[in-house]
């Protein structure tokens, strides 16, 4: 027996249904890949190693500045790591990011909304009650992401998100350099004020032999106005030092989030001990620790993602919208019929093919200067880590040359003073001789400031770290989100 038109529709209806979704599956399966670009990492040219370095010795992951063996030093990196308004604002920003990528990925799902709405009417002329019609909708709508748009603007925010993370690191990273700079740079004044009041006391002492003998008439005018002359250099000098580190502690006040003239505690000399070693040849993919380099790379896939996004917002769209609505006056009508209005909308904006191929062409031109900016960014790392390592090796020599140089100058001044005392040399041959030793005090204490600072300097280049990373890729850090 042959079943009727009637019984066989409501069959024949659940069949096209269900032809209709899987060929929309398939649609959405295949149509997004049209569009969807696969990453390639720009061609570069990379060195396998570093050779200007020293003996092995192995640099802490976490807390690497704690190399240094100053507990005052990790105390102050720490409360600034804690307190510092450019990093507060950085974290900011890395969750304004993450909110972006929120919303992105909120657009990839249908959009639920009601309405809610009562009237009333009431017919002039005669004494009937108010009728009331109260109307309540629910909506669906949803985009099909055929071409895979809305999933590359997520790819995009995703991208930006982790670049701006990385942002914060960077962040970070330059606020442990600055801080720890800072702290050895009062350090260093202190030291240089400590012997600017060594020398004056040695030129005062000067300058009184100078009057005793000018009392004597062993000497003339002349000796002691340079005796004077020569004291009055080093008060100066002293005056200079106290004004350049008062500025260096107002600068460290700010780091943490403090008004200047905070009393913070600084060392009254440089450190002396040995630096810390850096293995021999240090691979290459060590630089893959450094967030400036992720943020590059991040924005690059971000720029191709953008490109993606960019070429299908020109394909056609499908909005599907669904209400489910109900009235207190056709209540018939909802149980026969749930579904009010089923829509679907067809926008084919790749019908303006010249605004396209211009958009499009301007999403790879960011593309392209991503890539640029890429390789840049890489090849200054380079560079930074090989002038480092030089200057490293060269700061290491210099500071056992002026070792040297400042033993030679103090038995060179002991000598000029025995000699001035028993009227052998002139009193400017001496005072020349105090010059040669104060200037090789500071030219040593000026290069122990200059290996701390290039040792940190150092640390910065290779990410914080000597050991080749195990971070993972930076598909499994986007599939977090």
């Amino acid at each position: 027996m042959n079943p009727s038109p009637h019984t066989s529709r409501p069959a024949i209806h659940r069949l096209a249904a269900a032809v209709c979704a899987a060929c929309a599956i398939s649609l959405l399966a295949g149509c997004a890949a049209v569009v969807r670009t696969p990453y390639e990492a720009p061609q570069t040219q990379t060195p396998s190693a570093w050779t200007k370095t020293g003996t092995v010795a192995e640099v802490t992951a976490d807390h690497w500045w704690r190399e240094f063996g100053d507990a005052e030093l990790e105390r102050l990196i720490d409360e600034a790591l804690s307190k510092n308004n450019d990093l507060a604002a950085a974290g900011i920003k890395v969750r304004k990011a993450q909110l972006q990528a929120g919303l992105a990925a909120d657009a990839r799902i249908p959009a639920l909304g009601a309405k809610v709405s009562s009237t009333g009417t009431k017919a002039l002329g005669n004494g009937s009650g108010v009728t009331r019609t109260n109307n309540n909708a629910v909506t669906l709508t949803y985009e099909a992401d055929l071409w895979g748009r809305l999933e590359a603007n997520y790819d995009a925010k995703r991208w930006e998100a982790l670049a701006t993370e990385q942002d914060r690191e960077s962040t970070a990273l330059s606020l442990i350099g600055t801080t720890a700079n800072l702290y050895w740079q009062g350090a260093y004044y202190n030291q240089r004020i400590v012997l600017a009041q060594e020398s004056i006391a040695y030129a005062q002492k000067t300058l009184d032999l100078v009057r005793t003998q000018y009392g004597a008439g062993a000497v003339s005018s002349l000796e002691v106005l340079q005796a004077e002359q020569s004291l009055i250099t080093q008060q100066s000098s002293l005056a200079d030092l106290a004004r350049q580190r008062v500025e260096n502690d107002n600068a460290l006040s700010i780091l943490f989030d403090s008004p200047p003239g905070k009393t913070i505690a600084l060392p009254a000399r440089l450190p002396q001990q040995a630096l810390p070693d850096l293995a021999a040849g240090l691979p290459a993919e060590l630089l893959a620790r450094r967030p400036d380099l992720r943020a590059a790379e991040l924005r690059l896939r971000e720029s191709l993602a953008t490109v993606d996004t960019t070429r299908a917002a020109y394909y056609p769209k499908v909005a599907l919208t669904g209400s489910l609505g109900s009235s207190s006056a056709a209540l018939l009508r909802l149980v026969q019929n749930p579904f009010a209005s089923l829509t679907a909308d067809l926008t084919l904006p790749f019908l303006q093919w010249n605004e396209m191929k211009l958009n499009v062409k301007v999403s790879q031109a960011d593309y392209e200067i991503a890539v640029t900016n890429f390789r840049q960014t890489l090849y200054s790392a380079f560079s930074d880590v090989e002038n480092a390592l030089s200057a490293r090796r060269q700061y290491a020599e210099q500071e056992t040359l002026l070792q040297r140089n400042l033993k030679a100058a103090q038995d060179a001044e002991r000598l000029f003073e025995l000699r001035y005392r028993a009227g052998s040399v002139t009193l400017q041959s001496w005072l020349d001789q105090q010059d040669k030793r104060r200037t090789a005090e500071n030219s040593l204490a000026d290069v122990r400031l200059s290996r701390l600072k290039n040792q940190m300097t150092l640390y910065q280049a290779l990410g914080g770290d000597a050991r080749v990373p195990t971070a993972a890729p930076p598909e499994q850090q986007a599939a977090a989100y």
